[in-house]
């Protein structure tokens, strides 16, 4: 007989091990921050003593969702930044103004509500796009939530102007990224510091090696945005003469510690690079099809598939953190646009949301699956709801069906996160009145039109 502190006993288990077994009519037994069982119920109830039973039987359980790319202090402008901007206006005019014009409250807030948003609808994991400013204050915030992520500060270190002086700029961002990895070092804790750069035409070779040099003396990963429109490889060609991914190649920084975001106007040769060399790369599909990046008739995303590059999922900005929702959309966006329904099918946009995810971000050891010693990081999502019922094929309903709504319990490292459709470690309905107040607060000092197509009166 063994000693678990939890036993879910009946569920469909959607596993994600080698074998990609489902598991009807399964149970789960965790112990401490480790999984200790996996199998059928049958099989592994007889030899559990639990200290806490969970009747699993309206619930299919999947291992917890890991987010490759997500900004965690867009969350207060969630839904103010019109859809209709050209890329460039929409970045330079709004998105960096007003992030730049957060309070260090203001983006703790924001942060915890993307924890929030991301714990509600079954990600366990997270992958900072490398944009905190108030990088102390943030860190400090979510780290009570029970939520496992890799945060970095905005680093950008290119001279745009003739009166910058390069090598301080470069300095100061080596620098602030070697205080935060000793600050936040990862080693073990839940939420820990990366190198992470903002990417695009922003950061010097310079910083590149030194932040790559970093990542592979710490033994972590970095990443960056590239090449969403077409202005990132049209710098390139004309500043160094190669396109991004070519550019980063001779510098010597691909590899499989490195996560490039995006990725949509890239051509043969830099998939093959990136297929060589391991590195991996994060598509955010629905942030490509609000931007009208193109990702449809010009990503090479199948193609980068049949290489061999591990593709994960971002929900990137403020709009949503539902990974479910990212997951329906990569499955459908390359079927349409090439017209071959083979494409991305429903499991494969489910291991992009785990075990590749997990691999991208160096823990496949130890997440990504529902596998006795792993940890314990599981999803309960509730089938007795009309998205879900009835139920035929766990993995294809997961994607094409359900959607995080559905997610009635999360479990990170052992610990109950979400309990009945409810947040167990942020104090939800406190949290929501403050990010209304520091929303306002936040337009309002911007100066930006609160623009609306239908009158607001």
């Amino acid at each position: 007989m063994m000693q678990v502190d939890t036993l879910i006993a009946g569920a469909t288990l959607v596993t994600m091990d080698a074998q990609r077994r489902v598991i009807t009519d399964g149970a789960i037994a965790m112990t401490g921050d480790r999984i200790v069982a996996v199998g059928k119920r049958s099989e592994i109830e007889p030899q559990c003593a639990a200290r806490e039973r969970i009747d699993g039987r309206r619930f299919v359980a999947t291992p917890g969702f890991i987010n490759g790319h997500v900004h965690l202090t867009e969350t207060l402008l969630k839904g103010f930044i019109p859809e209709h901007l050209p890329f460039d206006e929409g970045l330079h005019r709004w998105v960096i103004p007003l992030y730049q014009g957060h309070t260090p409250s203001e983006q703790a807030i924001a942060a915890r509500l993307a924890v929030l948003s991301m714990l509600r609808t079954g990600t366990t994991t997270f992958l900072e796009a490398g944009t905190l400013i108030a990088f102390d204050a943030v860190a400090e915030a979510i780290s009570d939530t029970g939520m496992r992520g890799r945060i970095g500060r905005w680093t950008m270190d290119r001279a745009f102007a003739p009166d910058q002086d390069q090598s301080a700029l470069t300095d100061a961002a080596i620098a602030a990224l070697e205080r935060d990895l000793s600050a936040h070092p990862d080693d073990g804790r839940l939420i820990a510091a990366w190198p992470l750069l903002v990417g695009h035409n922003t950061n010097t070779g310079e910083l590149w090696r030194a932040a790559s040099a970093l990542a592979r003396d710490k033994g972590v990963g970095i990443a960056a945005h590239m090449a969403p429109a077409q202005d990132d490889p049209d710098w390139y060609l004309a500043s160094t003469g190669k396109r991004p991914v070519e550019w980063l190649a001779d510098l010597g920084v691909l590899g499989p510690h490195l996560s490039l975001v995006h990725m949509v106007h890239v051509d043969d040769a830099e998939v093959a690079l990136l297929a060589q060399s391991g590195t991996n790369v994060v598509h955010c599909p629905a942030a490509a099809l609000k931007g009208g990046y193109g990702a449809g008739p010009r990503g090479l995303f199948p193609e980068m598939a049949d290489a061999g590059v591990n593709l994960l999922l971002g929900t990137d900005g403020a709009d949503t953190h539902d990974l479910m929702r990212a997951a329906t959309t990569i499955a459908g966006l390359f079927k349409d646009a090439r017209r071959d329904t083979a494409l991305f099918p429903a499991e494969a946009a489910l291991e992009m949301l785990t075990v590749n995810a997990a691999r991208a971000m160096g823990l496949l050891d130890s997440i990504g699956s529902i596998e006795p010693g792993k940890k314990a990081d599981i999803v309960l999502h509730d089938t007795d709801r009309p998205e879900w019922r009835p139920l035929h094929h766990p993995a294809a309903q997961l994607v094409w069906s359900a959607d995080g709504r559905g997610v009635h319990s999360v479990w990170v490292d052992g610990r109950r996160v979400v309990d009945d459709y409810r947040c167990t470690t942020i104090e939800e309905d406190r949290l929501l009145a403050e990010a209304q107040v520091s929303a306002e607060a936040v337009v309002a000092r911007s100066g930006l039109p609160r623009l609306s197509a239908w009158p607001v009166s």
